[in-house]
């Protein structure tokens, strides 16, 4: 009776002992506890450690790429895949006061698995509830403006650095993959007015480049218009310095010619005048010392005028 409870026993113990084999995966890591305290960390492989409650094992997988989800949930992978929106999480103020809608992820490796299992009590949520901080943070020294256009990957690097230092703060033990902005805009309720807002920027510029374009059109005219004008002036000015300098020396022949005769010079002026203003009208010169009436002359001209008619 005694041998075949021994043999029980014996049978036991080796059972026992037997839950203590365990296996760990190529992408696993173990931490082992003996009396709750942390003990080791093994490698991928065929292991053996006490069973409980003497000992105490996590097996993790280490190399998987894990992903933390804020503003947003998945509820159906797909193909197609559903999200459902989470407003308390998403929704967040720029530094110029305007309120946005932002989802976004995090994805996450384990680096040193005994600081994940105990140096915090909930790894998800102390990686979810310090992402969003991380992002309230940047978002909040950013203007809407460029939180909804070019400024996206700043604030994604941004929000990754201070995500960081917060998660080395607490040696939780994990390395920062990737953090993704997945979506970005206004709240539902806002959406239409951000939109005609959008598009009055929108004709702002159109209407910027076409003032731009009309400028650099008409401009460069103008200045043409300018530099003909300006060189016709100068090519007028240059003409009547020259015809007044022609006329000066021509002035001054003429003051020598007269000064030498001034009746002849007088009387040649005259008849040249008489010529310019009143050309291909007959003319009569009378002598001023012609005897008789002047109207002789023009009766004997009309009589002579009758003869010739006749």
């Amino acid at each position: 009776m005694k041998g075949g409870l021994g043999g029980v026993m014996i049978i036991l113990f080796l059972v026992f002992l037997g839950t203590g084999i365990y296996q760990v995966g190529p992408d696993e890591e173990a931490v082992l506890l003996r009396f709750g305290q942390y003990s080791k960390t093994v490698g991928p492989g065929m292991h053996w450690y006490f069973p409980r409650p003497i000992g105490r094992r996590y097996v993790v997988k280490t190399t998987k790429v894990y992903r933390v989800e804020i503003g947003f949930e998945t509820v159906e992978i797909g193909p197609p895949a559903r999200y459902q929106n989470i407003p308390e999480e998403s929704l967040m103020f720029t530094g110029d006061e305007n309120m946005i809608d932002v989802d976004f992820s995090v994805q996450y490796k384990i680096s040193n698995l005994k600081d994940y299992i105990f140096n915090v009590k909930d790894q998800y949520e102390t990686i979810k509830s310090a992402s969003e901080s991380a992002l309230r943070q940047v978002v909040g020294s950013k203007g809407i403006e460029e939180t909804l256009t070019i400024g996206k990957e700043g604030i994604q690097e941004e929000t990754r650095e201070k995500l960081k230092e917060i998660l080395d703060s607490y040696g939780i033990g994990i390395m920062i993959i990737g953090l993704q902005l997945q979506d970005v805009g206004p709240p539902e309720a806002v959406m239409q007015a951000f939109k005609e807002v959008a598009n009055a920027r929108e004709d702002r510029s159109r209407f910027i480049n076409e003032a731009n374009g009309y400028r650099n059109d008409i401009i460069p005219n103008a200045r043409g218009q300018a530099s003909q004008m300006v060189n016709r002036a100068e090519a007028y000015k240059e003409r009547r310095v020259k015809e007044s300098q022609g006329d000066v020396a021509k002035f001054i022949k003429l003051s020598e010619k007269y000064s030498l005769g001034k009746e002849v010079t007088k009387t040649r002026m005259y008849l040249e005048t008489m010529e310019k203003t009143m050309p291909g009208i007959e003319k009569i010169i009378i002598d001023p010392e012609l005897k008789g009436s002047i109207i002789n002359l023009i009766g004997g001209g009309v009589e002579a005028n009758e003869k010739t008619n006749n």
